[in-house]
């Protein structure tokens, strides 16, 4: 295989800044949620923070991941749109120095941007303005690069677009034509609201591995306990993860369930902690980890993650540390 993993997802620059409750309330978004905003919005939040120190990279969720992955040590691929302007020349030049593969050409429009703010206790509030992103289509998935990959992995935020939607729902056919496996985010809970019954299909269908937090479990089950809902799921996709934040994770397959246990840490920015927890897992799975060294790896990850700002690690993990996580 040349590659671990094929991303597909929306392309955007991360632009993160910490922020007071005084302010986030001044600026009227709901605390710890991902809101989709116009360009002008965007703008004049970015106005409104102007005395706030700022710190921008790539990003986006499924891109978080790839960027995960090559940071491991792996081979990760991308599919995602920038415009052509400053940001996207930008991003696609801080994913390809990180190591992720990535060659769509840019598009119309101005490139993506997902402001964080980050609060005192660690909540971050998303303002997420698509841009050009939304503009990934069919022709810019690239066939080769799937049949080459171990799996692909899908951002359930593409469905929020038409367009999106079918290149994510064109590359999961291509995959299930090459053999390739299959992982799917679910995102955030707002989207099972939307897209319920379409996720389901997938879970039914094509879906090798699934990863959800313990909300969006619930939310696609109507259960409340964590095992009852992995349990649910997994009798349809091959792999569950149900991720539960400072409690750690558990995984399900038809044989067995494994928890894993969290990693007490000062939580400063859990932007990425889901990302991250993906990209450990991803890795360990197309790297010869077990399914409980991977899932150890991917609590590790998260962890590490959510006591630094921002969604790539500051600092990596050396290959001693990675011996030390397997059994």
């Amino acid at each position: 295989m040349s590659f671990g993993v094929f991303g597909i997802g929306n392309t955007l620059v991360d632009i993160e800044a910490q922020v007071s409750d005084q302010t986030l309330e001044q600026l009227g978004y709901t605390k710890g949620v991902m809101t989709l905003v116009e360009h002008e919005a965007q703008t004049g939040v970015l106005t409104a923070l102007h005395d706030h120190p700022r710190h921008r990279c790539a990003g986006g969720s499924a891109a978080n991941t790839m960027l995960g992955v090559a940071g491991f040590g792996g081979r990760a691929a991308y599919a995602g749109k920038v415009g052509e302007d400053e940001l996207g020349a930008f991003c696609l030049d801080d994913m390809r120095k990180a190591g992720v593969a990535i060659d769509v050409p840019p598009g119309e429009g101005s490139t993506g941007t997902c402001v964080v703010l980050i609060t005192e206790d660690a909540q971050r509030t998303m303002l997420t303005h698509l841009g050009a992103s939304s503009n990934l289509s069919c022709q810019d998935i690239d066939e080769q690069r799937i049949r080459e990959s171990a799996y692909i992995y899908v951002e359930g935020y593409l469905w929020t677009n038409d367009s999106t939607r079918e290149t994510a729902l064109h590359a999961i056919k291509l995959a299930e034509e090459h053999g390739v496996k299959i992982a799917l985010t679910a995102s955030d809970p707002f989207l099972i609201t939307l897209f319920k019954d379409a996720f389901w299909d997938l879970i039914k269908g094509p879906v090798d591995l699934l990863f959800c937090n313990l909300e969006e479990a619930r939310s696609l089950t109507n259960e409340e306990d964590a095992g009852a809902c992995g349990r649910i799921l997994s009798e349809h996709a091959g792999l569950v993860a149900v991720t539960q934040g400072a409690d750690g994770s558990m995984l399900f397959d038809a044989d067995q369930t494994i928890e894993i246990e969290g990693v007490p840490v000062q939580a400063i920015d859990t932007t990425g902690a889901g990302d991250m927890y993906a990209a450990g897992l991803l890795y360990g799975l197309t790297n010869g980890l077990t399914l409980r060294e991977s899932g150890r790896l991917a609590s590790h990850a998260s962890a590490r993650v959510v006591s630094q700002l921002g969604a790539r690690l500051n600092q990596p993990f050396t290959a001693e540390e990675l011996q030390s996580l397997r059994d």
